[in-house]
């Protein structure tokens, strides 16, 4: 059985959580989904420049921790703009900085309610009902 995933800490959630080809309606595209910490990764080292290392320490996770979170969040955009699939942005083992959450946590039990929330203080904010409770 795997090691439970461990929170990765982001600032907020995005604020926009579709992104689509135009022209389209979205029930004829195929979507591909990021997760918030793949857009976090993202966003502090292709957005702003932040090595990897340092992108590790934001997030609270070891830097091949990150390698692993960017190829895969790459992967994904890639696929988006080459074979023009929509992006949807939700989910994922997070913990939003500066907030105490006493949510879901992902890993054993795949998200069962908890007593006190998850051992390492996350949240899993897969869903529009636990995002709010962020």
């Amino acid at each position: 059985m795997p090691r439970p995933k461990c929170p990765r800490e982001i600032i907020e959630p995005p604020e926009v959580t579709w992104f689509k080809p135009t022209g389209i309606p979205m029930r004829d595209l195929e979507e591909v989904v990021l997760t918030f910490d793949e857009i976090e990764a993202m966003r502090l080292a292709d957005a702003e420049g932040l090595y990897q290392e340092q992108v590790a320490e934001q997030m609270k996770v070891s830097r091949p921790t990150v390698g692993r979170i960017l190829s895969s969040a790459r992967q994904k955009v890639a696929e988006a703009l080459v074979q023009g699939k929509a992006i949807r942005i939700e989910g994922g083992t997070v913990l939003i900085r500066g907030r105490q959450t006493g949510g879901r946590c992902r890993g054993r039990g795949q998200g069962r309610r908890r007593q006190g929330g998850c051992p390492a203080g996350g949240s899993d904010v897969s869903s529009p009902k636990n995002k709010k409770e962020v």
